[in-house]
């Protein structure tokens, strides 16, 4: 008998494997072959750019996921999995934009972390593609970005070379970690539901990194957008959010998508469309996840929403050692799976 069963393949359960095989436990994971929401994710690693009001603690724990993070790409390799580390920028295109963005960064800055104001000529002094109609921002030194498609290839050695089993049917275990994403819902009961999330993939003339190297996050007259170049030339361009369970690329998606785009780096307008792709985040009522004991042989690890792939390090570490002590650590409690009970 297995001493533990991961149910899911996606960065979250493959962390979770791997840090517990490393720990000498006999872990198999549950893959059922489909894509999760990662295939759809930008990888942004951005727990200042993603704090937001009334989430205090969930951003706490976001900061706290993105310490470990280069140790944890360390591991993996940080080159092979596309970690860099040029930070963010925040970029305001209108007056209205400008004013959303600073309120959003005062809060911020109240918090504690680190972002700072920046002038249109200072942001585009940091990335001279802007257009140079935006009106202000602001830096995020500490928000890095990650390639999710790299990640998940790098995980599923990782985790094979500590001894994890992977297969499509599980067999019996002491214990069982569920961390299906939007599947969980079906497998716990738990409140976890499919938000739609369009995003684009753009790829630079002659396949050339592109002209700018930070995580842009903007503001375009009222539509939130952000850019993500990677060295191979790829930017990608997300995301709309929509409470919707098809997985349909819309004419209008991807119009929205490129207009805000372009808005903020007109040279995109130049750039090879190469894919558009629909995924579903894993949401909460509260947009947290849901990570801890569901039952006595059943761990949670789900409903991480947007920040599957920023807190996959913190989420592996803590249900490790949840399955290998039996004790939850603080840090958990406000993402306890019963709280909606």
């Amino acid at each position: 008998m297995n001493d533990l069963v991961v149910v899911g393949a996606g960065p979250i359960g493959l962390a979770i494997a791997w840090r517990c095989a490393a720990r000498g436990m006999a872990v198999e994971v549950v893959d059922d072959g489909q894509r999760g929401a990662w295939h759809a994710s930008a990888g942004m690693l951005g727990p200042v750019a993603e704090a937001y009001f009334g989430e205090a603690a969930l951003t706490a724990f976001l900061v706290e996921s993105v310490r470990r993070w280069p140790a944890f790409a360390a591991e993996l390799g940080a080159e092979e999995i596309g970690y860099r580390a040029e930070g963010t920028l925040v970029v305001a295109l209108t007056g209205d934009d400008l004013a959303e963005a600073e309120r959003l960064r005062t809060y911020q800055a109240g918090l504690g972390l680190p972002i700072t104001s920046l002038r249109p000529a200072e942001l585009r002094d940091r990335e001279p593609l802007l257009s140079p109609r935006v009106r202000g921002g602001a830096y995020a030194p500490g928000d890095h970005q990650v390639n999710p498609r790299r990640l998940i290839p790098a995980l599923r050695r990782a985790a094979t070379a500590a001894g994890v089993t992977i297969v499509r049917e599980p067999r019996p275990a002491r214990l069982t970690v569920v961390a299906a994403g939007t599947g969980s819902a079906a497998l716990t009961g738990l409140p976890v539901r499919p938000v739609k999330g369009q995003i684009l993939r753009l790829r630079a003339p002659g396949h050339q990194p592109p002209g700018f190297s930070h995580v842009i996050r903007g503001y375009a007259d009222g539509r939130h957008i952000y850019l993500v170049p990677r060295l191979d030339g790829e930017v990608v361009v997300g995301a709309t959010v929509e409470e919707r369970a098809d997985a349909h690329v819309t004419a209008g998606g991807v119009v929205e998508l490129l207009r805000a785009a372009a808005d903020l780096v007109p040279e995109i307008n130049e750039y090879e469309l190469a894919e558009a792709i629909a995924g579903h985040r894993p949401g909460t009522p509260d947009n947290a996840p849901l990570i801890g004991r569901l039952s006595e042989g059943v761990i949670v690890a789900t409903g991480h929403y947007r920040h599957g792939i920023v807190l996959t390090p913190l989420t592996a570490d803590l249900v490790a050692d949840l399955v290998e002590m039996g004790v939850p650590d603080p840090m958990l409690g406000p993402f306890a799976p019963g709280r909606f009970a």
